[in-house]
């Protein structure tokens, strides 16, 4: 499918309007820059997955401040980092976030990498980060898109009300759009997020004040109904993942003694959804339970990925390590899309740690 074609100064003019009304984050200042360079945006790009910008900034100031560099949060414990990521939710990002500090300092010195491949090749990052680091951090032209760009596009250029699943058609369009410098490119790709999340909103939008009104297709077909075909979100009172919060947040608590399994939520009202939520959680790498007591992560998961590594970022299959005093085997599972960067790996413990196997996966939440 051909990409539509838009407006000729549709970039200038919402680069205009964002120069006038951009809220002032943390990340958008120089300062910010100047003191935590690219590792404070990859950061706040973690923090900021299906997470308010409210919630997120009290978080990343602490967090920054406690790991202002790479290498000073590879050297933390997985129990250090699933503590300081509190109430966040998602606490995956966490996990995922300490394994790519690890990946940086081993592979790249502890330097954030600047190129799209190698940032693609950390753990937790897809393709929206990756380009944001690149763009926001280092000031390349690339193409940014995330949920609140893709839904400008949508009614702006495409007519549609809400955006269709995420494709690499996403990034066509809205490279098609970036101005020829990057210093402009990079304001746009800004502008068009600012402009979703605070006007072109999803489920009100502020037409009366949008700088592209008069360019916009769906404002202009008279805002039609076009359907939605987003995949929608579990309710969170009653979900898995509200019991898994409410055992985290005792586990911080109690952090860094355990819990007696039988007093971890004995009175949530679905027993079998409490036991499905400790599981996950071990599963997940978030808690480790070591006979009748559950814990916050004592070893540390990630140390995983500083066994042997090639010149192209795969894990050697004959690779052994340590963790603490106890010995993980590390077996490739597999390749993922991309052929050149880190493979699935399974990390199995001895038995008499904890009884479960601890997959590793390179993913985008």
């Amino acid at each position: 499918m051909p990409v539509p074609q838009a407006p000729a100064d549709i970039a200038s003019r919402l680069s205009t309007w964002y120069r006038a009304t951009a809220r002032d984050l943390p990340w958008r200042r120089p300062q910010f820059h100047e003191e935590f360079g690219a590792w404070g945006v990859l950061v706040s790009e973690f923090m900021l997955q299906q997470t308010p910008v409210t919630r997120v900034i009290p978080h990343l100031e602490a967090w920054l401040e406690r790991w202002p560099t790479p290498t000073t949060m590879a050297a933390a414990s997985t129990a250090d980092v699933v503590q300081q990521w509190a109430n966040l939710g998602y606490p995956r990002r966490a996990l995922w976030l300490h394994r790519a500090a690890v990946e940086i300092t081993a592979r790249h010195s502890g330097a954030v990498p600047r190129d799209i491949e190698s940032l693609l090749a950390l753990s937790g990052i897809g393709d929206y980060t990756a380009r944001a680091v690149a763009v926001f951090a280092y000031g390349d032209r690339h193409p940014v898109v995330d949920t609140n760009t893709r839904r400008v596009l949508a009614r702006a250029i495409e007519g549609r009300a809400q955006p269709a699943p995420p494709s690499r058609r996403d990034l066509e369009l809205m490279a098609s759009l970036l101005p020829d410098t990057v210093e402009e490119a990079a304001e746009f790709n800004a502008a068009a997020m600012e402009l979703g999340a605070t006007v072109c909103t999803s489920r009100a939008p502020r037409c009366d004040v949008c700088p592209l009104a008069h360019e916009c297709a769906w404002l202009g077909a008279g805002r039609p109904d076009t359907g939605d075909g987003r995949r929608r979100q579990a309710t969170y009172e009653g979900s898995d993942r509200q019991a898994r919060g409410a055992v985290l947040r005792l586990l911080r608590d109690v952090a860094p003694e355990g819990a007696p399994l039988p007093s971890v939520l004995p009175d949530w009202p679905d027993q079998r959804q409490r036991d499905r939520a400790i599981d996950s959680l071990i599963a997940d790498g978030l808690a480790e339970a070591d006979g009748a007591t559950l814990f916050l992560p004592a070893d540390d998961a990630s140390e995983v990925l500083l066994c042997s590594v090639s010149q192209h970022g795969e894990f050697d299959p004959a690779a052994h390590l340590q963790l603490g005093e106890h010995a993980a085997e590390v077996h490739l599972d597999g390749t993922d899309r991309h052929p050149q960067s880190l493979r699935d790996v399974t990390v199995r413990r001895p038995a008499d740690r904890v009884h479960r196997d601890l997959e590793l996966t390179r993913r985008e939440l």
